[in-house]
């Protein structure tokens, strides 16, 4: 199966120009580091404070492990480090 995939991918870049892939890529991550910015803003609001405050206060403990806000702090969590890897992405393809 790996070998049907890297031809086809073989394909794919050799019928597109490589600065449609690199436009293309810089458009999908952007379009996240803007999804993941809403998350963050959105709880933000929520519970009124950063990431950092919510984690070193232990918001899950304090509200007794509600389910609503352990899936708050892990989708919250997921966003912050997703917009961390879409920043560095973004700046690899500046070097390109």
């Amino acid at each position: 199966m790996a070998i049907k995939a890297k031809t086809n991918a073989e394909k794919i870049v050799k019928g597109i120009p490589i600065d449609e892939i690199r436009d293309a890529l810089i458009n999908e991550y952007r379009r996240r580091r803007i999804r993941y910015k809403m998350v963050d803003e959105a709880m933000k609001k929520k519970y009124g404070m950063g990431y950092g405050d919510f984690d070193s206060t232990n918001m899950v403990r304090d509200r007794k492990f509600a389910w609503d806000v352990e899936s708050d702090s892990m989708e919250w969590e997921h966003a912050i480090e997703g917009f961390r890897y879409v920043e560095q992405k973004l700046r690899d393809l500046e070097d390109l």
